[in-house]
């Protein structure tokens, strides 16, 4: 039989047991609790990839519309033998490229400063966030004709490093919306100053490389468009860096 003495003895260690129980876990408790052992990640910076542009105007007297860049992953701005966008059409007819920047597979873009004149250079800086570009395209007006446009089509940058350079010549496209009439009504710019766009198509309605124009001087009676106003490709020097 357990003695009364032992019973008390037993009861002693059975509370101590509970007691140091019971202080443990609130100090676990107070343990999870504590904001000083709460590590707090550093914002990470966004991924930024950048390019600057070089536009050279290298025509004897065909100034060009505001030069319209654009990053982009997949899509061109043009095939050679198909109809041209409506997009291409109202930057070949009147200079004006909103509708490219406006196109679903743009990713990032940037436009000139102004009509970029004979012998000049313009620089554009395109950058994308996050988003690492795989093409570039870029495309302008020869102003002093009717559908007359240059540029770069969907040109691969997968291989340019950060420092690196392509450098490269254009040539120049007849974007088939329009006849090559060279008519003052039709020709938008200085030697011109008559219609842009038209939505009206009166041509072949595919895109080719550009014959050049006749002028005056040759005996087209009726152009606006004198020797000084023709162009043999090529028409514009390009070059792209990459800046980050």
């Amino acid at each position: 039989m357990i003695s009364l003495m032992h019973k008390i003895n037993l009861s002693k260690t059975v509370f101590t047991v509970a007691t140091v129980s019971l202080l443990a876990l609130t100090g676990c408790f107070h343990d999870d609790d504590d904001d000083d052992d709460i590590t707090i990640e550093p914002p990470i910076d966004p991924v930024v990839i950048s390019y600057q542009i070089s536009v050279s105007n290298i025509t004897h007297a065909q100034p060009m519309s505001p030069v319209t860049v654009v990053l982009h992953n997949g899509g061109q701005l043009w095939s050679i033998g198909e109809p041209a966008s409506a997009a291409l059409e109202l930057l070949a007819e009147s200079g004006d490229g909103s509708d490219v920047l406006s196109l679903d597979m743009v990713l990032a873009s940037g436009v000139g400063e102004g009509v970029l004149m004979p012998g000049l250079t313009q620089s554009i800086m395109v950058t994308s966030v996050e988003v690492v570009p795989s093409h570039l395209s870029l495309a302008t007006m020869l102003v002093n004709t009717n559908d007359a446009f240059t540029g770069v089509n969907a040109m691969s940058l997968t291989n340019l490093a950060v420092g690196e350079s392509i450098s490269m010549l254009t040539s120049s496209y007849d974007s088939g919306t329009e006849k090559n009439s060279e008519l003052v009504t039709t020709i938008p710019g200085p030697a011109g100053g008559g219609e842009g766009f038209n939505a009206e198509r009166d041509d072949v309605d595919f895109v080719a490389m550009h014959p050049g124009v006749v002028s005056q001087d040759d005996g087209l009676a009726q152009s606006a468009l004198t020797n000084a106003h023709r162009f043999d490709n090529p028409t514009l020097r390009v070059t792209v860096t990459r800046m980050e």
